[in-house]
């Protein structure tokens, strides 16, 4: 049985952030996601996710200037002393929140940088992260974000990702597997899970088009659901999807799952 984290980057985005940690618990999900805690202290957040007794599923490293458009720095050339730091950072953060896992977002390729330097930035920045969370006793995770979404996002598909994953050569460097974004760039979402599962370590997850809700579009998600039962995965799947009314009405997909 699918188990659900709420992405509060997303859902119950009417409330102030740490507030929506209660709702997200309230209407039944056990865990939740978000971009990033870096907002708010650690004991403030680790207190809301007590609370509310729901766990921390993920949150990503530092991302830059987010509501400045920046969206990841890890491949950015420019930008690796900062990168560093926000490893250092992340780290505390999870171990306060109880978080396994840490996605890497690999930003927007800027103009003007050859791509080989961007990827060889990204390899070298992923074989540094790496070890420090697996001595922290976190999984660290790359994401694959179509390019309709993100325009020029460095990491769109799950053949670059693999490519990056064999370049940094570590047991603790994963995908993050988002079905919306993968169905935009290459489709095929059950058998490239199954042919990645061993390389997966947490899923995410939004219809298309529009990135609602489940049911709101054309992905069948009842058997993508039955397949990643089938196939073994036992990590939650965050729900990173547009809510087309309001959160809380809009579960009705989610309820014959809980």
């Amino acid at each position: 049985m699918p188990k659900f984290a709420a992405n509060l980057s997303f859902l119950y985005a009417d409330l102030p952030f740490l507030d929506r940690i209660a709702a997200a618990a309230k209407d039944g999900f056990p865990a939740v996601e978000y971009v990033g805690p870096y907002d708010f202290t650690e004991e403030a957040v680790a207190a809301a996710l007590k609370a509310a007794n729901v766990k921390q599923a993920l949150f990503n490293l530092p991302a830059g200037d987010w509501a400045g458009g920046e969206r990841g720095i890890g491949c950015l050339p420019d930008r690796v002393g900062e990168f560093k730091a926000g490893v250092d950072n992340a780290i505390s953060y999870a171990k306060a929140l109880g978080c396994p896992k840490i996605n890497c977002l690999a930003g927007i390729a800027p103009k003007g940088v050859a791509a080989e330097k961007l990827e060889q930035t990204l390899v070298e920045n992923l074989k540094y992260a790496a070890p420090r969370l697996a001595d922290a006793g976190v999984k660290l995770l790359l994401e694959p974000i179509n390019l309709r979404d993100i325009p020029g996002f460095f990491v769109s598909t799950t053949d670059h990702a693999e490519r990056i994953l064999e370049a940094v050569g570590s047991e603790n460097l994963f995908i993050q597997y988002d079905i919306y974004h993968t169905q935009i760039m290459q489709g095929d979402l059950a058998e490239t899970y199954r042919r990645l599962k061993a390389k997966i370590a947490h899923v995410q997850l939004a219809d298309n088009p529009g990135r609602h809700e489940p049911g709101t579009g054309e992905i069948n998600y009842p058997y993508l659901f039955n397949m990643l039962d089938a196939e073994g995965y036992d990590g939650f799947i965050g729900c990173e999807y547009k809510p087309s009314a309001g959160t809380t009405e809009g579960l009705g997909w989610m309820k014959p799952w809980l």
